[in-house]
């Protein structure tokens, strides 16, 4: 299948290394420089592309499911004096907008996914600075529960995006200095607009860091510092961790399909459909889910989910709404949902819900319009209805379909603004809690529309036409409008780290992407390493 692949694995990484020892895993970067992505460039210092990101974030999934004894993470370099000079300039320079705004926001997805696994599934992470940082080599330091530096007199970090380049550190280090690690403002704008960066007792003083240490006993303390953090979790040390297979969807054509997830592409209307089935049958106790592995329909679905996901975004632009649809029989669905909350406390039952969670809040983040069709053999029931909630529309066939709502669309799959879709959507806690009433109840069309849980329900007639229409009229509007219209609209109500760090991503990173200061032939990024970039001095 032409295009980026996403579905890697620990025996073809190029970049990261991984490697386990009881409680603490150590995850160490040591970028090939040769390894780029695309022709044009290379991977100096430990600079990074999406590449790299793609094996990052495949290494986490799989100290998440198939080292289920660690409790630990160590981020570090796999070379002296150097961390990571962050993303690579030339990478940059010459990549289109469209790319430049992809690579940053999956770079923050897996940012977030660290702080995810932080908070709901008993790893933590500590980043050891064991040289020069800079840039996004300090923003996956600052995703981490903790920052060690090594104090060798030279190492500095940085975040240089501004003075260097004309843009932002564009994967939440902003946002992560001040509402994270609470850097006093003036303080944090003179280390954003410090080239050079600060060493380790500036930067322990200014809470950039939260330790240092002499090179001497660095390494040393580091470790006995994870053990330490490791012994915090109650991830279970004995647990045989779950394999994760490759991924490797069929072409069919217009599309692709994997068992659970299916995509067909319409191009000359500009739309996909998205189709995800339900499971057919479900083990309900622990021991048939363990035994199923992989294969268990929520993370098998979760998995497919999101390599789709990644693919209609990378490979796929000029495609602009998805349709989303689900086949199966919606009692299975509900019934896997229960015995996931039944064992909800198991950590491969809450990686699960982990993954799927972030699965979800991976979709809201494309930008892409979402039109969620409930018709015939639909199954947006619990789980599955989450893709119904997240959707910019959703449109229910008068007479045939139901809808279910279970425990979980009450909590467990918080959008990245850490609120439920049902909270989302309603804004009143009182209206979400009246809706518990309908849990594991079939609703019809009228009900639902009733409840506010679907925009609109068109009868048998004017079916076809209004879900036409409809797309029709999406495919005419402007897709930059439209991506921050739906960026705007999806994440109402108060916000979290991780919510910001896209809010911002979407309106700053968008905007001075294009402006020239930053890509103009003249401009930082284009200038960079050649000679001074000419900024057009109009404050706008």
């Amino acid at each position: 299948m032409a295009g980026i692949n996403f579905t890697t694995a620990p025996a073809r990484y190029r970049h990261w290394k991984l490697a386990c020892d009881g409680p603490v895993a150590t995850l160490s970067l040591d970028v090939a420089e040769d390894g780029g992505l695309a022709p044009g460039y290379r991977l100096k210092l430990n600079s990074y592309d999406l590449g790299v990101d793609i094996e990052l974030a495949d290494a986490l999934n799989r100290i998440r499911f198939e080292h289920p004894e660690v409790g630990a993470v160590i981020v570090t370099s796999g070379r002296e004096r150097v961390f990571s000079a962050g993303a690579n300039i030339y990478m940059l320079g010459q990549a289109s907008h469209a790319e430049k705004v992809d690579f940053c926001r999956f770079t923050n997805e897996t940012r977030n996914g660290i702080e995810d696994s932080s908070r709901q599934s008993g790893l933590k992470f500590l980043a050891a600075i064991n040289g020069a940082c800079a840039g996004g080599g300090y923003e996956l330091a600052l995703a981490c529960d903790e920052i060690a530096m090594i104090d060798d007199r030279s190492t500095t970090v940085s975040l240089p995006e501004v003075p260097l380049l004309g843009v932002l550190p564009g994967t939440g280090g902003l946002t992560r200095l001040v509402d994270k690690r609470r850097v006093r403002r003036d303080l944090a704008d003179l280390f954003c607009t410090t080239a050079e960066g600060v060493r380790a007792d500036r930067a322990l003083a200014w809470q950039l860091v939260d330790w240092t240490a002499p090179p001497a006993v660095f390494r040393d303390r580091v470790a006995a510092r994870a053990r330490e953090l490791a012994a915090l979790s109650d991830r279970p040390a004995e647990a045989a961790g779950v394999s994760l297979p490759p991924l490797a969807p069929d072409s069919v054509e217009n599309g692709w399909r994997y068992r659970w997830v299916a995509v067909e592409i319409a191009r000359a209307a500009r739309t996909a459909t998205l189709t995800v089935t339900g499971p057919s049958e479900i083990p309900t106790e622990i021991g048939g889910i363990l035994r199923a592995g992989p294969d268990w329909w929520p993370l098998a679905m979760a998995r497919e989910l999101d390599d789709t996901l990644l693919r209609l975004r990378a490979n796929e632009r000029d495609i602009g709404t998805i349709v989303l649809q689900t086949r199966g029989t919606p009692r299975y669905v509900l019934a896997c949902d229960r015995a996931m909350l039944a064992h909800q406390e198991h950590w491969f039952v809450r990686e699960t819900l982990g993954l799927l969670r972030r699965t979800l809040q991976r979709l809201e983040t494309s930008p892409r319009s979402f039109f969620a069709v409930i018709d015939a053999g639909s199954c947006f029931a619990g789980s599955l209805f989450e893709l119904a909630l997240a959707a910019d529309r959703s449109f229910m066939l008068e007479t045939g379909p139901q809808i279910a709502l279970d425990a979980l669309n009450f909590a467990g799959l918080e959008t990245v603004a850490g609120q439920t879709r049902l909270m989302a959507r309603f804004h009143d806690a009182a209206i979400v809690e009246a809706l518990r009433s309908s849990m594991d109840r079939r609703l019809d069309a009228d009900f639902a529309l009733e409840l506010g849980l679907v925009t609109a329900a068109p009868d048998a007639l004017d079916w076809d036409d209004e879900i036409r229409l409809a797309l029709e009229e999406r495919a005419s509007l402007s897709p930059d409008a439209l991506s921050g219209m739906e960026a705007s609209l999806r994440f109402a109500g108060p916000e979290s780290l991780a919510s910001k760090i896209f809010g911002r991503l979407t309106a700053w990173q968008n905007w001075i992407f294009l402006r020239p200061n930053a890509t103009g032939d003249e401009g930082a990024l284009k200038r960079y390493g050649s000679g001074k970039p000419r900024f057009d001095r109009e404050r706008v």
